[in-house]
């Protein structure tokens, strides 16, 4: 499993120019489901990102996390972080999750977002979604369950 998160200061998805959900000052975690992962390697990646302390705090390190400032949390299916770009010019998708269990997964991180007390919204999965957001910082990282 593979996360991008972004700290921002808003985000919002769009589906067929409609606006589906939107934050405001918080994160937005892109999240690639592999073959093989696992619930319990979901709730880990969840707490993590929950608890990042990326936010900063009155002297300006980042020393507060999404829990600490009760930010909102985007959580956006992308496959696309599964992708095997080390062979050829086309990107291979061969160990991206089947659909029905990324699915499943994809359902669960909200439900474990939210289990957190945090405010959770997602986009709509398998839908061509127009992601918008506002950076804050930057401030990007780029987590893979099998190093947390």
């Amino acid at each position: 499993m593979k996360c991008v998160i972004q700290r921002v200061k808003h985000a919002s998805v769009t589906v067929q120019d409609r606006k589906i959900a939107g934050i405001d000052s918080g994160v937005l975690t892109l999240l690639g489901i592999e073959k093989g992962d696992t619930e319990l390697e979901l709730k880990k990646m969840i707490q993590k990102i929950v608890e990042l302390r990326i936010f900063e705090d009155e002297h300006g390190k980042m020393n507060r996390s999404l829990i600490d400032v009760a930010g909102a949390h985007m959580i956006i299916s992308q496959f696309t972080l599964a992708a095997d770009c080390t062979s050829g010019r086309r990107p291979s998708f061969t160990t991206a999750e089947v659909p029905e269990a990324a699915r499943a997964l994809y359902d669960k991180a909200l439900q474990v977002s939210e289990g957190f007390g945090v405010r959770t919204c997602g986009g709509a999965f398998g839908a061509d979604m127009k992601v918008e957001l506002l950076n804050d910082g930057p401030v990007t990282f780029i987590l893979d369950s099998k190093l947390i």
